[in-house]
């Protein structure tokens, strides 16, 4: 029996989480085009037999250096640490800019590559980028083509990633899913929604805030703040006569109640907290990040 954590890193939007709902066979991270959709390190468990692997998905990296995504930076540098594998985790169109400047970071873990979305590529540029790769051999242990879509590149990986994992019991209960909270998934959920339908219009100055979490026989009541930075965005989300925070409500409502099982009644408030993104301890507080 083999047991371990295994951290995914790579730039914005290679498709960290959407790797990780695709090996799970479930939805439970946040998945986005806008860059830095995720900001918090959900964790998802995967079994391989008896092997437990546990995977955390990170923040992007990101070469802004506004206070909001250095933090983010931070956080996926120290999941880095706290792993036995890390997966770099690069889309078939992408430079090797980014894997360069991520060994420039000289990480102490070692690590594998994921080349993702070989299924959009034609076979001759997934080869090409194979080739290209290869010049970096030294550095990574593996690199394994694979497609979230076409679950014939599961096995692959996963029986690549058992190979690093020590010999341990397992860390958490085989039937669990994750051992993030579920306010955690809740307010990542309502997040995503905010994103799908207000993405284009909306700039990236959001966050989600649970205020409450109930249950009763059959019916879980949740309330929660959208936090946005300016009262223009707020009239944004809410929308006319409130169409478009309704939309908002009901596509967070379905993904929540799909994933708990049971009927799901949740109440939406938008508040205007200006600068948000430039306070430290309530950025930290929203990464679980203390000081």
């Amino acid at each position: 029996m083999r047991s371990g954590f295994v951290s995914l890193v790579g730039r914005t939007n290679a498709g960290k989480s959407t790797l990780i709902n695709s090996l799970l066979e479930e939805k439970i991270a946040l998945v986005s085009h806008k860059q830095n959709a995720t900001r918090r390190k959900i964790k998802a468990i995967v079994m391989r037999g008896d092997d437990q692997i546990i995977l955390t998905d990170t923040p992007g990296f990101c070469e802004n250096e506004a206070l909001f995504h250095q933090l983010l930076r931070q956080s996926a540098m120290k999941a880095m640490g706290d792993c036995d594998v890390i997966v770099f985790v690069a889309s078939v169109f992408d430079g090797l800019k980014f894997y360069e400047e991520f060994l420039a970071l000289k990480p102490k873990i070692p690590h594998i590559i994921v080349l993702n979305k070989v299924d959009l590529a034609k076979n001759e540029t997934v080869l090409e980028k194979l080739a290209l790769y290869a010049k970096f051999s030294q550095n990574f242990e593996a690199i394994v083509p694979y497609s979230c879509k076409q679950k014939s590149y599961k096995k692959p990986l996963l029986d690549t990633l058992v190979k690093f994992l020590p010999q341990h019991e397992h860390f958490y209960d085989p039937s669990f899913l994750t051992p993030s909270s579920e306010k955690e998934l809740f307010r990542d959920f309502i997040l995503e929604s905010l994103y799908e339908n207000l993405s284009d219009e909306l700039p990236y100055d959001s966050e989600v805030l649970l205020q409450s979490v109930r249950e009763g026989a059959g019916l879980l009541s949740i309330e929660a703040q959208i936090i946005t930075g300016t009262n223009s965005h707020k009239m944004m989300i809410i929308g006319k006569n409130g169409s478009s925070i309704r939309r908002i409500g009901r596509d967070a409502r379905l993904k929540i109640a799909k994933l708990v099982g049971v009927k799901v009644f949740l109440r939406l408030f938008v508040v205007v907290r200006k600068h948000w993104r430039k306070d430290e301890e309530f950025i930290k507080n929203l990464l679980d990040e203390k000081k």
